[in-house]
């Protein structure tokens, strides 16, 4: 059985490839992801609805520390990603999941835009 560090490894893998399905089994049904601040998402069609519309093209994220203790597994970075206006939108990252019977199941995201100097 996987660690929930390897489940968060293979799930960032599959977002890079833009394989949104394959991201989505490594997910409970009833999935929260909790943009602080911004909107909650429940369950894994809302997730699926969010991923078709921001993410166009896979983002690109790079993982600089993956901490994990007990369920949950907290990863901080940075990401890119195009805005609506197709514009690449930097931001630095920290997400803390929590993990249930091995898949993914909440999420709080802290994202923070970094603003050219």
């Amino acid at each position: 059985m996987a660690t929930n560090k390897e489940v968060l490894l293979q799930a960032n893998d599959h977002i890079r490839k833009g394989d949104h399905e394959a991201f989505l089994s490594l997910c409970t049904e009833d999935v929260v992801w909790n943009f602080i601040g911004e909107q909650i998402l429940y369950g894994k069609g809302a997730v699926r609805e969010y991923m078709t519309n921001a993410y166009t093209e896979p983002p690109e994220f790079i993982v600089e520390e993956l901490i994990s203790e007990d369920d949950h597994v907290i990863a901080l970075g940075r990401i890119s990603l195009k805005d609506k206006d197709e514009k690449i939108v930097e931001s630095d990252y920290c997400d803390v999941w929590k993990f249930r019977e091995g898949r993914m199941a909440t999420l709080k995201a802290f994202v923070s835009e970094i603003k050219p100097k």
